[in-house]
């Protein structure tokens, strides 16, 4: 039998019994839950998406409600969920789909990988499963299946890597079922193939894994090793007036683009100038312990600074794109998660 053949029919097989066929945007689906699912599920575990669509899909139900929302809007949606570029980029394409074509989704690949946060793999996804047309997909779910059954062993995030893998998965995908097939690489890799602890066990594929029958399963994908991880201190200054604290909108760049933050300083002897130059007095005991907040190449050590202003300090308090933000009745607002951990903190002791 040939191996690719061979491979593609455990994997639908597979799917028939244990795929996901019950996921929030697989019921009564459209491209537009479909590109939304997609989008949210870059970099992020199914888990911890499906509260975000729902909530999503629950505001926006449809393409001409999103088209009508603002960037603050999607950013509050978006809270907690992370690598907010790919909020922005919906706002973007949610635009470009509703002025270049008039409100109907692309299903042309190349009109598709054009859009903002849409790339081969994406594009793959929302043509095989919206449209039930022959794309392949290779997300990390799939490389990581990959790399394990061939046991390539060379590093998973050089170009030559993703061209040997893009080589393979075009020539196992099938003609037909292709989006039953990526679904159940997706899952196969969410549940089975696993980064740690795969279950190798239950997998459709054991019995030809060159991985598996070397046992190193937990050796692939080969990643580059980031020996030098960044380190910054943020220091948060926390100003409250009563069950108010002012944020600051970030810019449309760098980390926690668009989304409202404290203000923030590399140095405390900065953020002590600032408070001076306001004539605050910093409160003697802080409330927030200082926390460390990852990302994939950096480590944020942040020490918040809470402050109890008066109402004359409040109204010298302001800047163009801020706000006083309502800890009782909450804005609609798009804020990171070091900022939500911290709101939920000082509501605690708006409670008490």
């Amino acid at each position: 039998m040939n191996t690719f053949y061979k491979f593609y029919q455990l994997i639908i097989n597979w799917y028939h019994i244990h795929g996901r066929k019950k996921l929030p945007w697989q019921i009564k689906k459209t491209p537009y839950k479909i590109w939304l699912s997609e989008i949210m599920l870059q970099q992020t575990q199914v888990k911890t998406v499906i509260p975000y669509f729902n909530a999503f899909i629950k505001k926006f139900p449809d393409f001409n409600s999103l088209k009508k929302a603002s960037m603050n809007e999607i950013c509050f949606l978006w809270s907690g969920l992370g690598y907010y570029a790919r909020a922005k980029n919906l706002y973007k394409t949610t635009k470009i789909i509703s002025e270049k074509y008039k409100n109907k989704f692309p299903d042309n690949f190349f009109e598709l990988i054009q859009l903002p946060g849409i790339g081969k793999s994406t594009a793959g996804a929302i043509l095989s499963l919206a449209f039930g047309y022959y794309y392949p997909i290779l997300d990390g779910n799939v490389k990581r299946i990959i790399t394990r059954y061939y046991a390539i062993n060379i590093k998973i995030n050089e170009k030559k890597t993703e061209s040997k893998l893009w080589k393979i998965i075009n020539n196992i995908t099938p003609i037909h079922n292709t989006g039953k097939f990526n679904q159940a690489m997706m899952d196969l890799g969410s549940l089975i193939c696993t980064r740690i602890k795969p279950k190798c066990h239950i997998c459709p594929l054991n019995i030809n894994c060159i991985s598996l029958s070397n046992k190193n399963c937990e050796d692939y994908p080969k990643k580059n090793s980031y020996k030098n991880i960044l380190k910054k201190t943020f220091y948060f200054l926390i100003l409250q007036y009563n069950h108010f604290i002012f944020l600051k909108k970030r810019p449309s760049y760098g980390i926690w683009a668009n989304l409202f933050s404290f203000p923030e300083f590399y140095k405390e002897i900065n953020a002590q100038s600032w408070i001076n130059e306001k004539n605050i007095k910093k409160s003697k005991k802080q409330i927030i312990n200082p926390f460390y907040h990852y990302f994939t190449h950096l480590k944020l050590h942040i020490i918040p600074i809470h402050i109890t202003v008066t109402l004359s300090q409040k109204k010298n308090i302001h800047h163009n794109y801020a706000i006083w933000y309502n800890l009782i009745n909450p804005q609609l607002i798009g804020l990171s998660s070091p900022v939500k951990k911290i709101i939920t903190i000082l509501k605690k002791y708006e409670v008490k």
